[in-house]
């Protein structure tokens, strides 16, 4: 449930992961993502809209829609981010639409093929096969215009928690940046991401905390405070809430 601002693919690029048992909080950004499981289940929501991925079953988000996923028991997975460059005229075409099913449907082969590119594959077999999904995609979709108020406020929180989220960041301060009642920010952000906005600023911290426990050796204490937690205890307490293991765990199981 990450503004992934430093994820964005302004050029034409683009990033193929496979994985198993993802989950992945409500976020945004400035790509297409296909999400294809190849085995199991997984639980999407788009803009609120839930969707049940099955064995070979795919969904494409669109930019700047939230979006979140889970794994239902299990799953094994392909994602496929692309930056709307690297189909510059489809993008251009529905930079200001959403469609009003993200299911993909009758591109299985695509989607596979998809799954085995490779970086150093020619630039022009990979953008025709991402042209090649989005035409199966458009083929009997409908679109609605997209409501800007409503998006750019959504990206206006986000930025704020990114930009605030080492201090209180709270929702009256979140209202007073934005010139939004409380009561009203605070049902929008529910109904867009299905977390409260308190909810999603501990995953925030806990998101950059998993980062420094990674990369530095800060203590867990100098961690805890870097990320705005008031105390080692409120900190300790939403790690294990959030991920099933304390801080201590989760760095030794890095080494």
């Amino acid at each position: 449930m990450f503004y992934q601002s430093q994820n964005s693919y302004n050029a034409e690029n683009f990033k193929i992961e496979h994985g198993c048992n993802f989950c992945f909080p409500a976020h945004l950004h400035e790509n297409f993502e296909l999400i294809w499981v190849k085995d199991g289940q997984m639980q999407v929501k788009i803009d609120g809209k839930s969707y049940i991925l099955d064995r070979n079953e795919a969904v494409l988000v669109f930019p700047n829609q939230v979006h979140e996923l889970s794994t239902l028991n299990s799953s094994e997975h392909c994602l496929a981010l692309f930056s709307t460059r690297i189909v510059k005229a489809y993008g251009n075409v529905f930079s200001s639409k959403i469609p009003t099913d993200n299911k993909i449907k009758n591109s299985d082969d695509i989607i596979e093929l998809i799954g085995k590119i490779k970086e150093n594959d020619s630039l022009l077999t990979i953008k025709g096969l991402f042209y090649l999904l989005c035409a199966r995609f458009d083929e009997e979709r409908e679109y609605v215009d997209r409501i800007k108020e409503k998006d750019d406020l959504i990206l206006k929180i986000f930025q704020f928690v990114e930009k605030n989220h080492s201090k209180e960041c709270s929702l009256d301060d979140l209202a007073k940046e934005t010139a939004y009642h409380y009561a009203y920010l605070s049902k929008y952000f529910k109904d867009r991401t299905s977390l409260s906005f308190t909810e999603y600023v501990n995953r925030y911290r806990i998101n950059e905390a998993c980062y420094l426990l990674s990369n530095t050796d800060s203590s867990i204490l100098k961690i805890a405070m870097d990320t705005g937690f008031d105390s080692l205890r409120s900190f300790n307490r939403n790690f294990k809430k959030i991920l099933s293991v304390s801080p201590t765990e989760y760095r030794k199981k890095l080494h």
